[in-house]
């Protein structure tokens, strides 16, 4: 879905040099078949650490200003209120919203199944839907993407044979599938819905056009960038390929299925007579998503909320939290229970796969009596 994006610290992992160079095993080379670049793009990376507090101190500021316009938001709402709201929605809306984070998450697989296509590399659906489904759901409830989105996919997709450089450099093609599609449906959704949503975001119709038609330009403007020729980036000295137009377009539409299958989630949780269009829904979804990705929040807490409280402020707050506080139960925790269970199943089966070494004979040379 719109975190996608957490796992962008996984680019700063470097391939694990191999210890046992020597043994003859074949060894994963870097994603482009380059070696690590030195000098200027060491430096430049220096350069780049020194300022990375400016970025955290950001996301720290706005962390704690939206914890401050969240509980002013909800200081009103009584826990009665907050329960009955909670309860208020129908088994046909709960339904219904779990079938979206179904579609969402079968989205998400895609993501890693573009980036190994765009890599190269051949392995099993079923392998590559259990490796993205479950980094997903546990990084986006536990945060720390480095540490547990990236401990998920190298157990799994180690297997495979990938290395950590492989992996990071999947993780980059995904990334770029999840902001391709959310600046697609940001774009379109901001011009074409531009007067609703200058009612509800209290700006002018022409400062979200103009948002709008930047959005979408940004994206044309690297469609053209990546037809004209075949395009790379580097990351920490790793060379690696950016997808063509065909494959761009796929993750194109493959991001812009996963924002709307998420944002229909919670729009079908709002109360019933709220009068919001779905397309201007998720125009306030993706900036509500955006905001908590820049917080470094896991699954933007805390943020994501204050802004849909904020956006949806004509509605009863009580209700739209309610709704909220849901949907952090159905995107968020069913689908993480869901993954520990998988990566239960996962562990076990493997283990159950694995050969016992056979034993040595010492019950034979125990029982032969040859003296």
């Amino acid at each position: 879905m719109n975190f996608a994006s957490q796992d962008k610290n996984l680019a700063q992992a470097r391939p694990l040099r191999d210890a046992r160079a020597g043994d003859g095993l074949p060894r994963d080379e870097d994603p482009a078949g380059h070696e690590p670049g030195r000098g200027p793009e060491e430096h430049r990376a220096r350069h780049r650490r020194r300022y990375a507090w400016i970025g955290t101190l950001a996301s720290v500021v706005l962390f704690v200003i939206s914890l401050g316009v969240l509980g002013k938001l909800v200081s009103t709402v009584t826990w009665a209120d907050l329960r009955t709201a909670f309860l208020a929605a129908t088994p046909e809306q709960v339904g219904l919203a779990i079938g979206l984070v179904v579609v969402s998450y079968l989205f998400l697989t895609c993501y890693d199944a573009l980036a190994l296509r765009q890599l190269k590399l051949k392995v099993p659906y079923r392998t590559t839907a259990l490796a993205s489904f479950t980094s997903y759901a546990v990084s986006f409830n536990l945060g720390f993407p480095l540490l547990t989105a990236g401990t998920v996919r190298y157990w799994i997709y180690s297997a495979q044979g990938l290395s950590p450089g492989r992996i990071a450099a999947l993780t980059i093609v995904a990334g770029f599938t999840f902001w391709l599609g959310m600046g697609a449906v940001l774009g379109i959704s901001l011009i074409r819905e531009a007067e609703p949503l200058s009612h509800l975001t209290y700006t002018s119709v022409l400062f979200n056009q103009g948002l709008g038609v930047a959005t979408l330009a940004a994206v044309l403007a690297y469609l053209a960038w990546v037809t004209v020729k075949r395009r790379s980036v580097k990351v920490r000295g790793w060379r690696l390929e950016l997808p063509g137009l065909k494959l761009s377009l796929s993750q194109m539409l493959v991001g812009a299925g996963d924002v709307c299958a998420a944002a229909g989630v919670l729009y079908v949780l709002l109360p019933a007579g709220h009068g919001v269009s779905f397309e201007t829904f998720v125009a306030i979804y993706v900036l509500a998503a955006m905001l908590g990705i820049a917080s470094h929040a896991p699954g933007g807490l805390g943020v994501f909320e204050a802004t849909v409280l904020l956006a949806l402020s004509g509605l009863p707050r009580e209700s739209v939290l309610g709704a909220l506080l849901l949907f952090r139960v159905c995107y968020y925790l069913i689908p993480f229970v869901v993954a520990l269970a998988a990566l239960g199943a996962y562990e076990i089966a493997k283990r159950a796969r694995l050969t016992p070494r056979e034993a040595p004979d010492d019950d034979a040379a125990e029982s032969d009596p040859t003296p």
